[in-house]
């Protein structure tokens, strides 16, 4: 009795045995599976990290961006009115525009700057966006032909001796008619001087140097 109860329990303690063993060695190779190789389980933490690290680095460029786009935008028109101008004014003082971008005329007078260069009339009118710090002074002459105006502007340009901001031709409806230069002044980097001629008439512009590269590319003569 005691040898046939022996018997019949040693058979299902093995096939007990036998499971536990198999479900340990299961536990043990998923652990080596995620753990040591192929290491899914860290690679899928370290892929989670870095793909939060990303997008707060991509979120972080994208602000830095914005910042600095807004601190470069400057506004478009003028928030302060034009001075009329007086009611005897000539054609040529007819044509400065009332406003460029956000500056807007506030004083414009016959003037003598060039009187040694003879134009048949010059003026020089200023221009403000309401402080002015930021002023921009233009002077503006006509003479009787181009090769008269040229020589002025040839000896206008060729007294600046600053640092070289922009230069070129200056075309109407594909043709040039004159050309332009804009320089840093020599004593003050941070003001600027643009002169520009078109056929009889010659232009200079003074003010900041942020100031004058924006003015000058945008007036409409």
């Amino acid at each position: 009795m005691s040898n046939t109860q022996t018997s019949s329990v040693s058979p299902s303690h093995g096939k007990l045995i036998a499971v536990v063993v198999a479900a340990a060695l299961v536990i043990v190779l998923a652990l080596l599976s995620a753990f040591v190789w192929p290491g899914w389980a860290l690679n899928k933490g370290g892929e989670q990290s870095t793909t939060q690290s990303s997008g707060t680095n991509s979120q972080s460029s994208s602000s830095s961006d914005t910042s600095a786009k807004k601190e470069e935008e400057e506004p478009t028109t003028p928030s302060i009115k034009a001075t009329a101008l007086p009611d005897n004014a000539s054609e040529l003082l007819k044509a400065m525009p009332d406003s460029v971008l956000n500056y807007a005329r506030t004083a414009a007078a016959a003037s003598t700057t060039w009187t040694a260069a003879s134009p048949l009339e010059e003026y020089t009118l200023t221009y403000s966006t309401g402080d002015a710090a930021k002023d921009v002074t233009l002077i503006v002459a006509q003479w009787s032909t181009a090769d008269s105006a040229k020589k002025q502007y040839d000896s206008l340009s060729g007294a600046l001796t600053g640092t070289e901001l922009g230069s070129g031709t200056v075309k109407v409806s594909g043709q040039a008619t004159g050309n332009y230069v804009a320089k840093t002044d020599a004593n003050d980097d941070t003001k600027a001087v643009a002169v520009w001629r078109n056929d009889t008439v010659v232009f200079q512009a003074t003010g900041t140097k942020a100031g004058v590269e924006r003015f000058y590319p945008k007036f409409p003569l």
